[in-house]
């Protein structure tokens, strides 16, 4: 079942680390990006995508992966329904499943399979984050693994023609990643501890 709050519904006044609250959920998301992914610059692409709302958020209440592989099937399906210029990209949100980053890095097959699945691997890619995301070779706790962390497990969907358009428009798209890390290692120790704080 997804959970996505209605657009201009009022707020729910949850506990304020209660993840339950689909609300919370989003807001502590909204920020993130807003702070880490587009503050630090780490995807150059958030920015307008973010300011003109074409970000779909959608909230999982699944505590299983079978159910969170029905979640993600109806994702996509709707972003597929969906057109681009209002809905640019989604992400499907997980609070209360794949806790563990092992067993959130094995479901990303399944999330692959489920694209090649239904025909949408040529039209949509799957992108990760984490709140305990870890690249290999690095320790758990090295910052350079904060450019893929997130308050909360989530599944990125994006659009195969945007990400095209993003190589074909932008200098050294392969060299993000690489930047990122950089710009991590090189925050000072408080802004470091300012990040840690962001993700929780």
């Amino acid at each position: 079942m997804l959970r996505a709050p209605p657009p201009n519904a009022a707020p729910a006044m949850p506990h304020p680390t209660d993840p339950s609250s689909p609300q919370l959920v989003v807001d502590r998301t909204r920020q993130w990006l807003e702070d880490v992914v587009i503050g630090l610059g780490l995807c150059p692409f958030a920015k307008p995508v973010f300011a003109r709302g074409q970000i779909a958020y959608v909230v999982s209440d699944a505590t299983t992966r079978g159910a969170l592989l029905g979640d993600l099937e109806r994702a996509l399906q709707a972003l597929d329904a969906s057109d681009a210029g209002t809905t640019e990209t989604t992400l499907l949100i997980h609070p209360h499943v794949l806790a563990d980053f092992l067993d959130y890095n094995d479901f990303l097959d399944d999330a692959d399979a489920l694209l090649e699945a239904l025909d949408l691997d040529e039209r949509f890619q799957v992108a990760s984050f984490h709140p305990r995301y870890q690249f290999a070779d690095t320790e758990p706790d090295q910052i350079d693994n904060y450019t893929n962390r997130s308050p909360f497990p989530m599944l990125h969907l994006l659009r195969q023609a945007s990400i095209t358009e993003a190589r074909a428009s932008y200098p050294d798209v392969e060299g993000i990643p690489g930047r990122n890390i950089a710009t991590m290692q090189n925050l000072d120790q408080a802004a470091q501890q300012r990040l840690r704080d962001a993700i929780g």
